[in-house]
């Protein structure tokens, strides 16, 4: 089986962005918790969100605090700061791996399917 991992790129700052915290949300049959995380040193989560028996085919939700992480890095991010929680809603299918990168500043994001 599969298994779901993110990372996180602070591009403002050039480095990996520490201490985010992650929140996973399935949305079958409405939107349930089903996983939470922080971002280590590296920028990325310690164990993958979903993996072998909990990693499900359907729609889910990634969120990432990133408003609390700009408060706390330095960087003027507006007040109130432009970026709340980002959501990332995505769709996984049976048996793949997924990677969900998240590169951010105070002013925009983006992300992709990594490998």
């Amino acid at each position: 089986m599969g298994r779901l991992t993110t990372h996180v790129l602070d591009t403002a700052r050039g480095m990996p962005g520490a201490g985010i915290d992650i929140k996973l949300f399935s949305l079958e049959a409405g939107r349930h918790l089903v996983a939470t995380a922080t971002t280590n040193t590296d920028g990325r989560t310690d164990q993958p969100l979903l993996a072998d028996e909990t990693m499900l085919a359907g729609s889910y939700e990634l969120e990432f605090a990133v408003a609390d992480y700009f408060a706390v890095s330095g960087i003027p991010a507006g007040d109130p700061p432009f970026l709340g929680d980002i959501v990332l809603r995505f769709t996984i299918a049976d048996g793949e791996s997924y990677h969900v990168p998240l590169l951010v500043s105070p002013w925009s994001y983006s992300t992709y399917r990594g490998s």
